[in-house]
């Protein structure tokens, strides 16, 4: 009896993309991506060593206050190189499948690890007076770092370019907190703790809010909150005077006072994102009786 069933081989395919194209290397990307990758190596190293140099006590020495200064800069030049990588590639056009997940692979060990050693050597070091927060601060750092690889991940096949409309470009908004941003929030969050440490300020009134604040960005960066992109923004981009004035004298107050003004940006960011999220939910139409419901990403009229 003649064999029936189909080939489980079809010889005439051809994929869109041959190995050669998918994995090709562009210098000047993939060498910012590699500054990436240094700062955050550089950045656990640091933290290491500042956990050696508070091994003795809880107390946070000026040692150790200096190795986490350290890796909280290396962990924003991360962010530098990160940004400059894939602004690079587009400016000249010379984005690649190899380039995404070398860039992935890199912002993992800048963004996920870096500022998950720091949770757990420093963010709950000054809870003293709640022993068990230590006890769980593992727990907490992983929980970090397996959100921002998921969101990573997320990001990689949403972005797809064979998953793409041609002709459209779906990058206005992020959707879910981006890792940069999560781990600029623990950076400087870091910043703040050690500016009240060195003024030999009290810290326990902050040790109940740290873990419900770590547990926020990592489920922020898994959620489908959509957060502005900067990836629009290029010479051309035309903005009304007043923008402009705001965004210098909020770039003026972040010089001025670092410990603060950072941190009052990335968590204005992160409350941005919510607020809107929350509002277009709120004045999202809903779907009459019996049709369907509206896209999740459907934005309102008037909606910010």
């Amino acid at each position: 009896m003649p064999n029936s069933r189909p080939p489980l081989i079809d010889e005439d395919y051809e994929p869109p993309l041959d190995v050669a194209s998918a994995s090709r290397i562009y210098f000047l990307p993939n060498l910012m991506t590699a500054g990436n990758l240094f700062c955050g190596f550089v950045a656990v190293i640091m933290c290491i060593q500042a956990h050696y140099a508070m091994r003795v006590s809880d107390v946070i020495t000026a040692e150790a206050a200096g190795y986490f200064q350290r890796a909280v800069w290396l962990i924003f030049g991360a962010m530098a190189f990160d940004a400059l990588d894939g602004r690079l590639a587009r400016m000249g056009g010379k984005e690649s499948f190899f380039g995404a997940e070398f860039d992935s692979l890199a912002d993992v060990v800048s963004f996920g690890l870096a500022p998950a050693l720091m949770v757990f050597f420093l963010i709950l070091s000054p809870t003293q007076g709640y022993p068990h927060f230590r006890e769980i601060g593992w727990l907490l750092g992983f929980i970090y770092l397996l959100c921002a690889a998921i969101r990573l991940a997320r990001f990689n096949v949403i972005t797809h370019p064979l998953l793409q409309k041609p002709g459209i470009r779906g990058d206005k908004d992020f959707v879910g907190l981006p890792v940069p941003a999560a781990a600029g929030t623990v950076a400087a969050l870091v910043l703040f703790l050690l500016n009240l440490a060195t003024h030999e300020r009290d810290l326990q009134r902050w040790a109940l809010v740290l873990p419900v604040l770590m547990l926020l960005i990592a489920v922020l960066m898994v959620s489908t909150v959509r957060y502005p992109s900067g990836k629009q923004i290029d010479l051309k981009t035309k903005t009304k005077l007043t923008t402009l004035v705001l965004y210098v004298a909020v770039a003026a107050g972040v010089v001025v006072y670092k410990e603060y003004g950072m941190l009052a940006c990335c968590l204005g960011y992160i409350f941005f994102g919510l607020i809107r999220h929350f509002r277009r939910a709120r004045l999202r139409p809903a779907s009459p009786a019996g049709g369907p419901p509206p896209p999740a990403d459907a934005t309102p009229p008037g909606a910010a």
